[in-house]
């Protein structure tokens, strides 16, 4: 059975990165190009994704003919705001909200900003349009064939927590050079196009640049180029952890990455073992946190 032809009702999470577009992609193809009426497709910003990430979001949506629902975590009932591509918030006000009513900052230890900004609102979507819960819905995730350890917490935490999740990438074995080549072709840097993209467009963000801009799932390292190539501005972070006397990492706080760039602008660390591609979505928080 082709495992991209989806069983409503069901959400397809879309991280806006190349992986669940790919798999967004195939379903959309296995289905003839129109997805059923109970089956709907969810982005949720957190107002940190970067603007490569909002307007490839917008790409797909407008070149594949797919309704993708933009949504953004609210404080309240029904839990979440409908926006658009010129709407959505581009300077992590949702994220804002959500830390001043927390009074704290999430963390390696308490990942619950992927939770609130990403899990629960697109949940409340499907409450609002389809009248469903968890558990009586199919989570469709983009997960490949080589995240298998992800999978497998994935499923743990949905069955624990009376959830339904459906992997159809890992199904049809794909791996991350299959994205990679259905995006890229023979290009290898995408900032850096030597030949056409097979789709025409493409993200546009190299792998550790990543969607939220300084996700401290992220590697120091990776952080740290990031604060030397100056394409996207940390101060956000930095001033999160004075305001509120705390840290997103507590091995390395912005104020100190910043810090150790300004002694050493032209040094590059290598990369940590941290996995930097991870799409950050529904398989990203096993854990609920109220």
């Amino acid at each position: 059975m082709n495992p991209y032809l989806i069983q409503g009702p069901a959400l397809i999470s879309f991280s806006g990165g190349r992986t669940s577009a790919y798999m967004l992609y195939q379903i959309l193809r296995a289905h003839g190009g129109k997805l059923p009426d109970d089956v709907i497709v969810a982005f949720a910003n957190t107002g940190k994704e970067r603007e490569e990430t909002l307007r490839f979001v917008y790409e797909c949506s407008m070149r594949w003919n797919v309704k993708v629902h933009w949504i953004e975590w609210r404080k309240g009932k029904p839990g979440f705001e409908e926006v658009g591509f010129n709407s959505a918030s581009r300077n992590g006000e949702p994220f804002d909200a959500l830390i001043a009513w927390k009074q704290r900052l999430p963390n390696s230890f308490e990942r619950w900003c992927t939770e609130f900004l990403k899990v629960k609102p697109m949940f409340a979507l499907v409450k609002a349009v389809l009248g469903l819960v968890p558990g009586e819905f199919s989570e469709t995730i983009g997960l490949r064939a080589d995240e298998g350890l992800r999978i497998f917490r994935g499923m743990d935490a949905a069955q624990q927590h009376g959830r339904r999740v459906a992997y159809p990438l890992s199904k049809a074995k794909v791996l991350k050079r299959d994205v990679m080549a259905f995006w890229l072709g023979d290009n290898t840097d995408p900032h850096n196009l030597t030949s056409p993209l097979p789709q025409g467009f493409d993200l546009g963000l190299r792998d550790y640049e990543g969607n939220c801009d300084y996700c401290f799932q992220k590697g120091k390292g990776i952080r740290k180029r990031l604060i030397r190539e100056r394409k996207t501005n940390p101060l956000w972070w930095y001033k999160h952890e004075i305001a509120r006397e705390g840290w997103f990492d507590k091995r390395d706080t912005m104020a100190e990455l910043i810090e150790q760039v300004r002694q050493n602008p032209s040094f590059f660390d290598e990369d940590e073992d941290m996995e930097y591609d991870v799409e950050c979505g529904s398989h990203c928080a096993p854990e609920i946190t109220a």
